[in-house]
Order: C-alpha cells, then sequence, then structure tokens
C-alpha cells in the first residue's frame, strides 16, 4: 500500500464527533515502515489529537527516530496542510521531511515542511 492510500484508509478510522472534519496520517521511518494516525476529538476541544501527531506519537512510541515523508488526508477541494501544532511537532521529531498533501478526490501536492513552516522554533532557541 502507497503512503497516500495509508493516509486515506486511516482517515477512516478518525473519532471526529464534533467537527465531522476527519483527517488521516501515515509517516514513512527510513526504513520505509508506515505509522499512520487520526484525528481523535474530544468534548473539551484542547485535548483532542490532530492525525500527524498520533502518527508521530505511534512512531516515537515504538522506537523510531528518523523519517523520511508524511501523507496527510482529508475530504475537501482545497488541500489541507497540517495545523500549526502538528507542524512544530513534525519539525521537532522529523525535520525537514516530504509533506505530502491529499484528498479524497485524487488531487495531491507534494513539498517540504521548511516550505510549510519557514520559521521553526528548535532547540537552536533554548
Amino acid at each position: 500500500m502507497n503512503l497516500i492510500q495509508a493516509s486515506i484508509e486511516a482517515r477512516n478510522h478518525a473519532h471526529a464527533p464534533y467537527s465531522h472534519f476527519q483527517v488521516g496520517a501515515a509517516l514513512e521511518d527510513q526504513d520505509g515502515r508506515v505509522f499512520t494516525g487520526c484525528n481523535v476529538e474530544n468534548a473539551t476541544y484542547g485535548l483532542s489529537v490532530c492525525a500527524e501527531r498520533v502518527a508521530v506519537f505511534k512512531a516515537i512510541s515504538e522506537g523510531v527516530r528518523k523519517f523520511q515523508r508524511i501523507a496527510v488526508a482529508a475530504d475537501t477541494d482545497v488541500l489541507t496542510p497540517p495545523c500549526g501544532a502538528c507542524r512544530q511537532i513534525l519539525w521537532e521529531f522529523c525535520g525537514d521531511i516530504e509533506v505530502t498533501l491529499t484528498n479524497l478526490h485524487g488531487k495531491t501536492e507534494t513539498l517540504r515542511l521548511k516550505d510549510l513552516f519557514p520559521r521553526p522554533f528548535d532547540d537552536s532557541f533554548i
């Protein structure tokens, strides 16, 4: 299964009873293993977690530390990029990886994280 398809399938597991905005993510490590995630909402919105962060945290919890790309799928006409919190998490744990945005209609766009997040906060500021 390719990364885009994995992100679309992960989207099907989203728990989005409030926004009805389902998102899936598929993160590939340097060895080609794929870790998927979906958004999980909570009635107190601040405790909700985005698909990208779920995928990263799953991989980190399995001991993975090096990544090469991520695909993010949503059912929108305009491709949906990761939110600011997800961009920060992706930068912190993945660096300048390849990001592919996709929708359910076959539209895709691939770019580097630095193009979505040109001035990230990292440990050089601490």
